[in-house]
């Protein structure tokens, strides 16, 4: 069958995606009563992600699909936007944004930050168990299968790529043997679920206040950390010249360029000389992951810039382009979201949706019992179940210069994602078995 969008070139995409980020910025900044009622109601940062989930959703555009070729063949093709943005527009939002972080202020933020990284952690890992537990009385066959069918072993590939990322996912799909015939399903339910929570955390950061107030939480920390680069960005702040602009994309894209060398360098040499790296179903696979390397290189230089005089770039408007490319990041990722496919496998769905839900629950109650405000909760949550690519865009939602708060827990999941995902496969084996 062909499922082949409206419209596959990449470049007209594109221009649907500017055009909704246009039309977003346009309404939110507009005085009109309604459009400001609406806002007040859904954030901004939501619609971003929305609208092109819609594009989706009804056909227009999408992120793969398959078509029929000349000869009959079923041939699977993708659009590039995902990767282009996550590649190198991440990579260049970190440098910029960081550039003028007070590193000091950060550390002040205290150990809720890593607390709530860890419940969530926690959270995945008992989540999944709980999950299989509760629908096997509703629906046994949904959480059934034989080996390599085996619904557990398939739901340990989520558990990877909730903990760390997609170098986790992909170790665990290598570990448990799950049938990659089968795979897909598993791959379409984290999409689904995981942005779906991506979306009520952005719901939340609109609400963000009235959250702290009920869990009581103190928020001085973040405060002063926002307000220390609020101030010097004021006190530097110019109308920037041509030349400004030039030299900040100058910074951030070749900083990009040597987070990749430095990726793929230190990528393949870990490959070459550590078996236990370069074996996929090793727990130490995912230093294998060029994305995570470069990821990191790109947050710690973008750090150092910070005590250099590339610093003074913070008052001609860096951390506003660098806000610029998480936009398009975030649109791009909501074009990942088709809406149409949440009906295709409802019980692996509700697992997802339970599993998450544990999640979530988890790390509401610590969240209340510390009093830690709900920044720490969205991106120690997000560090998880979104990895690097979207912990920095939640974290940078609440201020651009938080965004590496959200890059250290996220590369930290890296490290323990491939461990945490077989606690939890292992626990759900025992559940089915």
């Amino acid at each position: 069958m062909n499922t082949t969008p409206l419209i596959t070139d990449d470049t007209i995409v594109f221009g649907i995606l500017m055009f909704s980020l246009g039309f977003v910025f346009y309404t939110s900044s507009s005085e009109n009563n309604g459009w400001i009622k609406f806002y007040k109601i859904v954030p901004a940062l939501l619609m971003v992600y929305l609208l092109p989930a819609l594009f989706t959703s009804v056909g227009i555009i999408a992120p793969e699909w398959e078509t029929i070729n000349q000869i009959g063949e079923i041939v699977k093709q993708e659009s590039n936007l995902y990767q282009v943005s996550s590649r190198y527009l991440l990579p260049a939002a970190l440098i910029l944004m960081t550039l003028s972080i007070d590193l000091k202020a950060m550390f002040n933020l205290g150990p809720k930050a890593l607390i709530m990284f860890l419940t969530g952690t926690a959270g995945i890992i008992i989540g999944g168990p709980i999950a299989v537990l509760l629908i096997s009385f509703i629906s046994p066959e949904t959480v059934g299968g034989v080996g390599p069918d085996a619904v557990w072993r398939g739901l340990a590939t989520l558990a990877g790529s909730w903990i760390g990322g997609g170098a986790n996912q992909a170790a665990m799909l290598e570990i448990y043997e799950y049938n990659p015939k089968k795979y897909g399903g598993m791959v379409l339910v984290d999409i689904i679920v995981a942005n779906l929570w991506t979306a009520i955390l952005l719901i939340g950061i609109g609400k963000s206040v009235k959250i702290d107030k009920w869990l009581k939480s103190d928020t001085s920390s973040i405060d002063t950390l926002k307000e220390k680069v609020s101030s010097y960005a004021s006190k530097i702040e110019r109308n920037p010249t041509l030349s400004d602009l030039i030299i900040i994309l100058s910074i951030a894209f070749t900083v990009v360029g040597i987070s990749h060398l430095g990726g793929n360098v230190i990528s393949a040499f870990l490959v070459k000389n550590f078996k236990s790296v370069s074996d996929k179903s090793s727990a130490f696979s995912s230093f294998s992951s060029q994305f995570f390397w470069m990821i990191s290189i790109a947050t710690l230089l973008g750090i150092t810039l910070s005590f250099t005089k590339f610093k003074k770039y913070e008052g001609a408007g860096a951390s506003k382009i660098g806000s610029l490319f998480v936009y398009i990041l975030v649109a791009t990722i909501g074009m990942k979201m088709d809406l149409r496919k949440i009906v295709d496998n409802p019980g692996l769905i509700l697992i997802g949706i339970v599993w998450m839900t544990v999640h979530a629950l988890l790390l509401i109650l610590v969240a209340k019992l510390i009093k830690a405000p709900f920044f720490f909760l969205a991106v120690g949550s997000q560090a998880n179940v979104g990895g690097a690519a979207s912990a920095p865009v939640i974290a940078a939602a609440f201020h651009p210069s938080l965004a590496s708060v959200g890059v250290l827990l996220a590369v930290f999941g890296y490290v323990i994602g491939t461990y945490g995902a077989m606690l939890t496969a292992e626990l759900m084996r025992i559940i089915t078995s």
